[in-house]
This record gives structure tokens, sequence and C-alpha cells, in this order.
């Protein structure tokens, strides 16, 4: 789930609507850098939260705000993934008047379009992902994970189909490709790539980008692959 000036501002606004929130029992919690991630078991099933870091115990009674949803989001820090993630300002115990001060945590690059205002924050849907062959001279997302050790810093070249992209963050375009290689389980499936190029989900594109390796904007959030300053085609 990087500091920038936009969503700064963003999260040190006041709230001028109310959010819906949900009360249960915390039934997992993990700690990554600035984050505390927690489940919590709700009547109407489990939820997933990330907060700013926090101490909370497994069996405390919480109430959460259903603020910012992540579907389908990957964390890189706990090499797992979320079908659905809430990425909230704070939470508080059952019975507190109101949350505890926190800040709120900076969201993950393709979670700070929902704060930046020009595109509505309604998720992307699930696409299908066809096989796609490496295009000639490049190679497969699966093969760039497998040998990104001594990739780092070479220029690759893969094809893939967009999955996911928001516009206009730190200055550049994110976006998600995937080619049908790799493991959804552990994330071989997927590249991070960064572009001044626009594109639509479920384009299929050619993209050919500089390898970068453990990559760590800060607030937690660190990539273990991804493609800098990709051009599309």
């Amino acid at each position: 789930m990087p500091a920038a000036a936009a969503p700064e501002a963003a999260a040190s606004a006041p709230m001028e609507r109310a959010v819906r929130t949900v009360a249960g029992e915390v039934a997992e919690t993990m700690d990554v850098a600035s984050y505390t991630y927690l489940r919590v078991k709700t009547p109407n099933g489990d939820v997933w939260v990330a907060t700013a870091k926090t101490k909370v115990v497994v069996g405390e009674k919480v109430v959460v705000p259903l603020e910012s949803e992540m579907q389908n989001f990957h964390s890189p820090s706990l090499k797992r993934d979320f079908a659905s993630i809430y990425f909230v300002t704070g939470i508080r115990r059952e019975g507190e008047s109101a949350a505890p001060p926190m800040a709120q945590p900076a969201p993950p690059p393709m979670a700070v379009a929902h704060s930046m205002g020009s595109a509505p924050a309604a998720p992307q849907a699930p696409v299908k992902v066809e096989p796609v062959a490496p295009p000639a001279g490049g190679s497969s997302i699966a093969d760039v994970w497998a040998n990104r050790a001594k990739l780092s810093g070479k220029t690759v070249t893969v094809r893939g189909t967009v999955v996911k992209f928001n516009g206009g963050i730190l200055d550049r375009n994110w976006l998600h490709l995937q080619d049908g290689s790799g493991k959804a389980a552990d994330g071989t499936n997927d590249i991070t790539v960064t572009t001044d190029a626009v594109a639509k989900v479920g384009d299929v594109v050619t993209v050919t980008g500089t390898v970068a390796v453990d990559k760590d904007f800060g607030s937690g959030y660190a990539y273990a692959l991804m493609l800098e300053k990709a051009k599309l085609k």
C-alpha cells in the first residue's frame, strides 16, 4: 500500500462526510514498517484493514471506518494478496467515543488515486488475462521475476494485459501488467510499471523499461520488482 504533497494535504483535511463503520473482534494482526494490518471478524464476515502502525491484540473489540477500499491488492511487504482491504485513518476500541489521534497512513501508489480527485474512486473491474507470448527479443513477466537480481538496472521488454491503471501519481502513471505467466500466489504473475504513457485496463501492450529491484518509497511500500520510465507500444 509514497509521501507526496497532494496526498498529504488530502490526508490532513478533516472529514466532511460521515463514513460507514463496522465493529468486530480482531482475529489476526501483523505489523509492516509503518502499517498495521488487521483481520476483523464482524457479523457480516471478515474485513481486512490497514492503518498507521498501532498497538492492537487478537481478541480486542474494535470499530473500523470503511474508508478507502482496494480490491485485488497485492502487498509486496507481506507477499500476500487481499481480495478486499480498507486503508483507513485509524481504528478505535469498542466503547471509545472517538478514534485515538494518529496520522493517516500514506496509501500505496495504486491507492493514492483515490485521494487525488480527478477520477472517480470506483474499483477497477477484474480483467480476464489470456496468455500472451513474450515479444521478439523480450521476456515473460515470470522470467523477469526469476532473473530480477541480475537484470537490476537493465532494460527489458515484456508484453501483457493491463489489469490496473492509475494516472498522475508522483508525476507518473502506474499500471500493473500480466501475461499469463507466473503465479498469483507469490505475485510473480504481475509486474508494476511506471510510465509517462497512458493505457486502458484491458489493453494488450508491449512495455520496455528499466528493471528496479527492492524499490522503497517509504511508508511501508517497497517493491521487490518494477519497471521504471517505461515506453509503451
